[in-house]
């Protein structure tokens, strides 16, 4: 089954739009992408920096199996993720554990993973902020963007492909892989 993607100029934040979709009963597994956040959230409660230009996106998808846990999820979150971007840069994409991936040393991706139980089913979110093509200013974490790192133009619509290809090939494989086989593949 493909995703249905969903585009917005401008929303609070691309997680609490899925929210929003699920509690309207919308369960297609979909990706919501917007041009800009005024709220977008990362880990712990903490603000992402939302600069126009840079890629904002959430997925959201059913789960309804019990062999794949929480931080399973987050882990193969962070590689499909940094597979994708790893074609786009010259150096090294580190995961730094739970939720960024790193350049350098320095934050270029923060992945915001959630579980919303809705009329009895339960539904993974996966916010992704990316630094495109401008790197804010953040305090606990230098940040940088993939601009800095390749030699190709960077373009989200290309990107948000690659991300929307690889992540109908992952929800259609979970339910028949485990999740060595899964790891493996993205890794």
């Amino acid at each position: 089954m493909g995703i249905k993607l969903i585009s917005f100029t401008n929303v609070k934040s691309t997680n609490d739009e899925a929210i929003r979709l699920i509690k309207k009963n919308i369960t297609r597994p979909t990706l919501i992408i917007t041009k800009k956040q005024s709220k977008g959230r990362g880990q712990m409660g903490k603000k992402w920096l939302s600069i126009t230009g840079n890629l904002f996106l959430s997925i959201f998808f059913e789960i309804n199996h019990k062999k794949i846990n929480f931080k399973q999820y987050a882990i193969l979150n962070a590689f499909i993720i940094r597979k994708i971007l790893s074609k786009y840069v010259l150096k090294k994409i580190k995961i730094k554990w739970p939720n960024d991936l790193l350049i350098d040393r320095k934050k270029v991706c923060g992945i915001l993973q959630e579980v919303i139980n809705h009329k009895e089913k339960k539904f993974m979110i996966v916010g992704v902020g990316i630094n495109t093509l401008s790197s804010p200013n953040i305090f606990e974490l230098q940040a940088t963007n993939l601009c800095q790192y390749s030699k190709k133009k960077i373009d989200n619509k290309k990107i948000l492909k690659d991300i929307k290809k690889i992540y109908e090939i992952f929800i259609n494989q979970i339910n028949r892989k485990n999740f060595s086989d899964l790891k493996n593949k993205f890794k």
